[in-house]
């Protein structure tokens, strides 16, 4: 058990970055500490992920919910691939 006196504001300000980035508080302190013991270090910050990588991690877990691909096939994922590297 850990105990860390932070301020209200903060608290509330870093739980709702964190949530944000799908972790608790209690996960983020794990993290930080798993990552000084395995580095011996101070680790590099998270950030919130921007729109379009927020909107991906949505439709993503949505997918894995509903155990359905985006694409029917190799091919159609390989299509929609070219087009994009063509824009």
């Amino acid at each position: 058990m850990l105990h860390v006196r932070v301020d209200d504001e903060v608290k509330a300000q870093a739980s709702e970055a964190l949530a944000a980035m799908g972790l608790s508080v209690s996960d983020a302190v794990r993290i930080l500490l798993k990552r000084v013991v395995n580095d011996q270090a101070f680790p590099l910050e998270l950030k919130v992920p921007n729109a379009p990588t927020q909107a991906a991690i949505e439709e993503s877990r949505a997918m894995m919910k509903a155990r359905q691909a985006r694409f029917e096939t190799a091919e159609a994922l390989f299509d929609d691939l070219e087009k994009t590297r063509q824009r």
